[in-house]
């Protein structure tokens, strides 16, 4: 079967057109219907709805596009290393980095540690709200992503890189009782208003089941996703948010809002490096994989990160 004639069935499901597909692979519309008919024709299964406002997948569409993703990826890098030879590493590596995690943290870090080890390697880092990463590496979009939570997850495997504990980010002129280390109680946080995540990200969920589990109800006042509106409201005292020390320590400004242990429960959630379990990996993933782990580990393991530990 035609690898460019799936790769055009996948540009259409991205697009959710037809015409806009033809127009961007330069093919004229009839020729790509054709297309599109002779793979419904040899997979004898209708892979499209089209509609009014485009085209949708059916389940079977939605499964090809999937297996396609992969074969195409799969293409990809069989190309870059067969002409790549016995030469230094090449090619490109895609990684997500959950922004609201210690992976954010970490993408400076390991791009310079890319430039200078492995020039060749093109390194592609995302940080997205919207995304969820485990189905983009399962699929084989990604080549890896760090991510709260340690699995299983059917069609990933997970390496865990570290625990990270929840802190409050409250404006610096909120009175709250606090001890002697900076530390507040999740009880006195019940009637100060958050600003959080929506209730599909991790640490929205952990937070969530914390309240849940010592029977309190939290006030929360919005949703976002967004970090820069998030640290602008903080500092005009809208609200307060929970979140990791890596994530918090980024956004607090000195003067007008400040950081506070929680405790009686400490929040906590584990970070793991998520790879896919049916894509084989190249050597230049395996290599930015590797620095990737001992950036994190590194990391954990240095105490200049508080409430951050390494997995046991």
């Amino acid at each position: 079967m035609d690898i460019r004639r799936l790769q055009a069935f996948v540009k259409i499901i991205d697009l959710g057109s037809i015409s806009r597909a033809a127009d961007l692979l330069n093919i004229a519309q009839p020729a790509l219907s054709q297309q599109l008919a002779a793979l419904e024709s040899a997979f004898r299964q209708k892979l499209v709805i089209r509609s009014k406002s485009g085209v949708t997948p059916t389940i079977a569409g939605s499964v090809l596009y999937r297996h396609v993703q992969i074969l195409s990826k799969q293409f990809d890098r069989a190309m870059v290393e067969i002409t790549q030879g016995d030469g230094p590493l090449v090619g490109k590596v895609s990684v997500g980095l959950s922004p609201y995690s210690a992976g954010s943290t970490l993408s400076v870090e390991l791009l310079r540690r890319i430039r200078e080890d492995l020039p060749g390697i093109i390194l592609h880092l995302t940080e997205s709200f919207d995304d969820i990463y485990s189905e983009l590496v399962m699929t084989g979009r990604l080549d890896m992503a760090v991510i709260h939570g340690s699995g299983p997850m059917k069609g990933v495997s997970f390496t865990p890189l570290m625990k990270e504990e929840f802190f409050l980010l409250a404006p610096h002129a909120l009175e709250i009782p606090h001890d002697s280390d900076d530390a507040v109680q999740l009880a006195d946080v019940t009637d100060i208003p958050l600003l959080v995540p929506p209730k599909h990200n991790f640490v929205r969920k952990a937070i969530d089941m914390a309240f849940i589990r010592k029977g309190l109800e939290p006030t929360i006042v919005a949703e976002i996703e967004a970090l820069t509106t998030l640290q602008g409201a903080i500092q005009e005292g809208i609200g307060s948010t929970i979140l990791p020390w890596s994530v918090a320590s980024r956004i607090a400004v000195e003067g007008k809002s400040r950081i506070y242990a929680l405790r009686n429960p400490v929040i906590s959630e584990n970070v793991s490096l998520c790879i896919p379990e049916l894509v084989p990996e190249t050597e230049a993933s395996v290599a930015v994989r590797e620095r990737l782990i001992d950036l994190a580990r590194a990391m954990a393991s240095s105490h200049n990160w508080p409430g951050t530990h390494p997995t046991t």
